[in-house]
């Protein structure tokens, strides 16, 4: 039998987040927004949504990558591995959405805490075809070219802050965090 839940707003953006334009890995949601958990909040089946959106910009001849990581203290939880930007035209402010479903599926001490995540990046500076503007939003389903699978185990009795970072390989283009929606459904 069911179990009745309401979801729960844990952490909303009011305002964006930084501009990234450097080709490392850093925070993308705005500094008040960096949740911290009580001890022992996760448990076996709790799920989180992450919503975001925002814009980016790249440029033909070396777009590089895009990464997405959910941070536990100071562990990857969650990971949407290297995306590959489109190297066919450059894009300036494009728009993107990122959805991101976790579900914990172990919990414990030292690294025994465990997120397994799934998600959808949707933005047209995805390579893939069409090759040839004018085209639509493409889809990268996450993690990207990789089985869905348990992230990196974390401590569940520490406090830990949870953020999201963002990783473009190469330092031609730029990334801003427009809104950003983290939700505890169960």
């Amino acid at each position: 039998m069911g179990v009745q839940t309401f979801p729960q707003v844990l952490a909303v953006g009011k305002v964006d987040g930084p501009t990234l334009t450097a080709a490392a890995a850093a925070s993308c949601i705005p500094t008040p927004e960096k949740l911290t958990l009580p001890n022992n909040y996760w448990y076996i089946g709790r799920t989180w949504r992450l919503t975001m959106h925002g814009r980016i910009s790249t440029v033909i001849t070396t777009p590089g990558t895009a990464r997405f990581d959910l941070r536990i203290g100071a562990v990857v939880a969650w990971d949407s591995q290297a995306i590959l930007l489109d190297t066919v035209a450059g894009h300036t402010t494009m728009p993107w959405v990122l959805e991101v479903l976790l579900t914990c599926r172990a919990v414990g001490t030292g690294t025994s805490t465990q997120l397994f995540g799934v998600g959808k990046w949707s933005c047209e500076d995805i390579l893939g075809t069409p090759a040839t503007s004018p085209k639509g939003s493409l889809v990268a389903m996450l993690p990207w070219n990789a089985a869905p699978a348990l992230g990196t185990g974390f401590d569940n009795t520490a406090l830990n802050t949870v953020d999201v970072f963002f990783t473009q390989t190469a330092a031609t283009g730029s990334l801003t965090v427009h809104q950003y929606l983290l939700e505890e459904l169960t």
